[in-house]
């Protein structure tokens, strides 16, 4: 299994590289001797897998090559599990649908020992507070639509003082800070970033219009601004955040 690993790294190196990449550089990566690497290389290729070059000179892998799907080690199939889990826990009802039939496409294919890990590892995840009808299950997924879409939103939001106002933004990132959804946006009766607590949101509307990258008004000009950084750490933490 070792070494079926360390092959799949070498063709994923390579593919990622695009670039002429030498013996030495591959088994430093490795941790490998260079000996090692050159039986490797020659394995691969005898296997047609398309790896150019030769010793002492270097090897790149031909454009277009494809890796064989679902090379799961266990740390991978555990942390995909546990990201289901969490999607199920703390997300909406289609995020939920698509996580459960991601993790059932991949048991599917699995080889028996790697299957019986997906089903029996013991990482949990508690239970989230989405129910029925909250902010979450309700806007979540159209926000998430409306950022992939780029489509601006129209917005009744609530602070948590009680005032409520009606915003018109553009979408531009979603971030988890447990058990809170946070939206950052550009809002323009603002003219400047803002972000939301998606369950403060009363109502919401996904408009037809569609925003372009602007300067100054990106998720990277806003991440980029000082104290900025992962929300603010979500505004200190939650959970008094409210839009102004």
């Amino acid at each position: 299994m070792r070494r079926a690993n360390r092959l799949f790294d070498i063709v994923e190196y390579l593919r990622r590289a695009k670039r002429v990449v030498t013996a030495q550089e591959l088994a430093a990566r490795l941790e490998v001797s260079v000996r090692t690497i050159y039986r490797d290389i020659a394995d691969l290729q005898a296997s047609r897998v398309p790896v150019e070059g030769e010793a002492g000179l270097g090897y790149m892998m031909r454009s277009g090559y494809e890796l064989p799907p679902l090379m799961f080690t266990e740390d991978e199939i555990e942390a995909l599990v546990f990201g289901a889990r969490m999607v199920r826990a703390w997300g909406d009802a289609a995020f939920t649908g698509a996580a459960d039939a991601a993790v059932s496409k991949i048991r599917a294919v699995l080889p028996d020992r790697l299957g019986r890990i997906a089903e029996t590892t013991r990482l949990t995840v508690a239970p989230g507070r989405t129910k029925p009808g909250d902010g979450y299950s309700t806007h979540l997924t159209p926000v998430r639509r409306a950022i992939r879409e780029r489509r601006k939103l129209a917005v009744d939001y609530e602070a948590l003082t009680g005032e409520r106002t009606q915003r018109n933004l553009r979408p531009l990132g979603l971030a988890f800070f447990g058990p809170y959804w946070m939206l950052a946006a550009w809002c323009e009766m603002r003219g400047d970033f803002r972000t939301f607590r998606i369950e403060r949101i009363r109502a919401l509307k996904v408009t037809e219009e569609v925003f372009k990258d602007e300067r100054g008004k990106m998720m990277e000009d806003f991440l980029a601004r000082p104290g900025e950084g992962c929300y603010a750490d979500a505004r200190d933490r939650m959970p008094g955040v409210a839009a102004k």
